[in-house]
């Protein structure tokens, strides 16, 4: 999508890139919503994007409410705010039209996680007589302990690891760096998985620590339809499996077991504590679905 016609939203998205250093797919996602909204004002209003008033957002909204999640008009009035805040401090407005626009209601929504039984589980599912299933194991292992991303995972290269340490060396999202912790049970596994498997799969010298038959590192989907076999081998629900299935179970177990949600945040990479707070809602969930079912005046 070309932005030739709206040099004020590159102008914005640059600055945005230079103050926040945000990925390039966040800035491209921003970039469309400014587009949409300006489109959409030009054909209803014949206004321009710095012309807008409060009536047109508040119109937008109400059109765009039928069809988008809260999380998506919450998404686009953030950006939307932040486009008419800088153009109010660089003098282009006289008032910011967002001001008036009420945040759209959140949906209590819960991630999808994994009981610890059904962690194990999976686990145990790999066959690891196998290079793959090895990897796999290693891999699964490695998610869980740490909490990675997938695409971080997929992405580890074998200079981001201090294997005597047991830690990794995340680069997440907005280039922002964290140390992360593997712990000894996952350690073990990697320290197997590279000593036994990867020379076996290596086709040619490269850092990618987790490989496919072809020697290169695999891509983010073809790790979750690995492990979505692997789960409904462990007889657990497919549905239940998400790109982020095993990061939502390490925050949650951790919670579970007494960590400090600010821990959990670090270890996440969360820049807000707020997108940390809702595995206190799942921890929770789960506290009083066990009193429900094992206490016997529940």
């Amino acid at each position: 999508m070309t932005s030739t016609n709206h040099p004020e939203i590159d102008a914005f998205i640059d600055d945005l890139w230079l103050q926040d250093g945000l990925a390039k797919n966040t800035l491209e996602s921003y970039r469309s919503d400014l587009k949409l909204f300006a489109q959409w004002l030009q054909q209803h209003t014949q206004r321009e994007l710095i012309e807008a008033q409060s009536s047109d957002l508040a119109a937008y909204f109400s059109e765009i409410s039928a069809r988008s999640k809260p999380a998506t008009q919450r998404r686009i009035l953030s950006v939307l705010r932040r486009f008419y805040r800088q153009q109010l401090q660089n003098q282009r407005i006289a008032r910011d039209p967002s001001l008036d626009i009420g945040t759209p209601a959140t949906a209590e929504r819960f991630p999808k996680t994994l009981s610890e039984t059904q962690v194990e589980a999976l686990l145990a599912a790999p066959e690891i007589a196998s290079p793959f299933g090895l990897r796999d194991r290693a891999m699964i292992e490695t998610l869980y302990a740490s909490g990675l991303r997938v695409s971080e995972l997929v992405n580890l290269k074998l200079f981001e690891m201090d294997l005597q340490q047991g830690l990794v060396r995340i680069t997440g999202k907005g280039a922002k760096e964290r140390l992360v912790p593997l712990g000894e049970w996952a350690l073990e596994w990697v320290k197997r998985y590279l000593a036994e498997a990867r020379p076996v799969l290596l086709k040619a010298p490269c850092d990618d620590v987790f490989l496919t038959r072809f020697g290169s590192a695999m891509s983010r989907q073809m790790f979750w339809n690995t492990i979505k076999q692997h789960a409904s081998n462990a007889a657990i629900d497919t549905h239940l499996i998400s790109p982020h299935t095993l990061r939502h179970a390490f925050a949650t177990h951790l919670l579970n077991h007494g960590a400090d949600l600010r821990v959990v945040q670090l270890l996440l990479g969360h820049a807000d504590i707020s997108t940390t707070q809702i595995y206190t809602h799942v921890a929770r969930e789960r506290l009083k679905k066990m009193h429900s079912e094992h206490h016997p005046r529940a």
